[in-house]
């Protein structure tokens, strides 16, 4: 097969493809358009995050037997036009799924520790105990809203603490011995935590609003590794103004381009500004699957599944 390369990933995936007796091109820098210009050339390509694969897209990559993302989801890709014409979609969400929950778990434990708070007053010479008076995780119950890869990931990191998971998601019977299934309504008259692991969908759009917020009996924090249009930034922030939600972790944001690769670039909005100077909100640029054991594992289960289909 002929596989072409659209954006960098751990040489392992091109090592081993060639030892499949694949011929593999890469092109990193042309524009969306001369790629589409030679894409018929190809029975497969893998990407990331550089361009939506549209319709059109896929019109022209007309021998495409596969596209492969090395990522969790696929929503930058036409995937019902794709399936349509044959062609096989092939994600990594096992690849970085531990790496997500680590980096969920450490976000939780430093909001209720204060750790980023502590760490910034103490560079400044500033020595405040009682004002960095923590919480502990023990004795929280914590919901988590998708329970795919992701989420399994998470609530296997909080088996060593004392708390009560439970999980919601649109398919039936996914909870396990780490998590117990329930309703929407039933997590939301519940969790202390809410942690968001679900793919960007039109359901999920907009998901975390003022309304779904409000519905919450309890106060709460919030945890997003999985998508930033999730969550309406302004109706987060009027949350932490009113103490509705009491502290958040974002590794995603709404203002992210689709790439994932850069964040705004118009002025900034009111709502970020709110943001990255309040206390108890903790921001990374979208790395929860970014770590250098997940950047292998990644590449790894994308030649293992190419291998699967057609091989």
């Amino acid at each position: 097969m002929k596989i072409l390369h659209l954006d960098a990933n751990h040489p392992l995936l091109i090592k081993q493809l060639n030892a499949l007796g694949c011929t593999n091109d890469e092109d990193f820098s042309s524009s969306k358009e001369a790629i589409k210009k030679i894409i018929h050339q190809y029975d497969g390509f893998i990407i990331r995050s550089r361009f939506k694969i549209d319709a059109s897209f896929i019109d022209a990559a007309e021998n495409l037997k596969f596209i492969g993302r090395v990522g969790a989801g696929l929503e930058n890709i036409d995937c019902e036009y794709a399936e349509q014409k044959g062609i096989k979609l092939i994600a990594a969400p096992e690849g970085n799924r531990n790496a997500v929950g680590e980096h969920s778990l450490a976000m939780l434990l430093s909001l209720f520790n204060k750790l980023n708070k502590a760490d910034n007053e103490v560079r400044e010479g500033k020595w405040q105990r009682e004002a960095n008076r923590g919480l502990e995780l023990d004795g929280k119950i914590v919901g988590l809203i998708g329970y795919g890869n992701m989420g399994k990931a998470f609530s296997k990191k909080l088996r060593g603490f004392d708390v009560e998971v439970l999980c919601y998601d649109l398919k039936p019977n996914v909870g396990n011995d780490n998590a117990t299934q329930v309703s929407l309504k039933e997590l939301q008259e519940k969790v202390d935590v809410l942690s968001l692991h679900t793919p960007e969908t039109p359901l999920t759009i907009d998901m975390v609003n003022s309304t779904f917020i409000n519905d919450f009996k309890k106060s709460f924090w919030l945890i997003n590794t999985a998508r930033g249009k999730s969550v309406v930034t302004k109706d987060l922030v009027s949350a932490l103004e009113s103490g509705k939600i009491l502290g958040a972790g974002l590794d995603v944001l709404e203002y992210e381009k689709s790439s994932f690769e850069n964040l705004f670039t118009s002025d900034m909005p009111e709502a970020f500004k709110y943001l990255i100077s309040a206390e108890n909100v903790i921001l990374t640029p979208h790395v929860a699957g970014w770590t250098i054991e997940s950047k292998e594992k990644l590449a790894q289960t994308i030649v293992d599944k190419i291998k699967v289909e057609f091989y």
